[in-house]
């Protein structure tokens, strides 16, 4: 009996506690946030949070309230399987860069501000191959928002962002494959 009532509680302390963070119907804009960061957090795509909240852009400002997953009530599991959608598998050239690499300006093409995030994952894309915006997962590097461009990004080739040059290095270039979600 002690053991039921034990588990029950856990159960119920994990269900609170899980659901008060995962699924609140509000958030509040902080500095620094961006679309991004809280599809990210949240396990819902940016296309959604923008339709949730009528956005016409990627603009947010910090205090602004965003409802968030407003009419679902399930698992991350069950959120995260809904808003990932296989759009299409790629075989493409990569390559590494940082925020702080010659030329770069340390913002995103989105407006991610790379230099204060450098442990993002971030990939720069030529956004006729893969859309800005788009959720990711590069072979070797994981899941990533293509939230990027550059002038030598064209075609099938990307730029992973990597949070040294050291790490960048590391990398160098390979050809990998990348599985691009709607």
């Amino acid at each position: 009996m002690k053991k039921i009532a034990a588990s029950l509680m856990a159960t119920v302390l994990f269900t609170v506690g899980f659901s008060s963070n995962a699924f609140a119907s509000t958030y509040k804009v902080k500095e620094g946030d961006s679309l991004w960061k809280i599809s990210h957090n949240k396990h819902v795509s940016i296309a959604e949070i923008k339709k949730w909240n009528r956005l016409s852009s990627d603009n947010i400002k910090p205090n602004q309230i965003l409802q968030i997953n407003p009419k679902t009530s399930g698992t991350a599991e069950k959120t995260k399987s809904t808003s990932l959608k296989t759009y299409k598998v790629i075989k493409v050239r990569a390559s590494a860069y940082t925020a702080t690499c010659k030329g770069c300006s340390g913002k995103s093409a989105t407006g991610i501000n790379l230099k204060k995030n450098p442990n993002l994952k971030v990939i720069s894309v030529d956004p006729r191959v893969i859309p800005l915006g788009s959720k990711v997962y590069v072979e070797g590097y994981g899941y990533a928002i293509a939230a990027d461009t550059g002038g030598a990004i064209k075609g099938n080739r990307i730029d992973i962002l990597m949070p040294s040059e050291y790490k960048a290095n590391q990398w160098g270039i390979r050809t990998v494959t990348v599985k691009v979600y709607k």
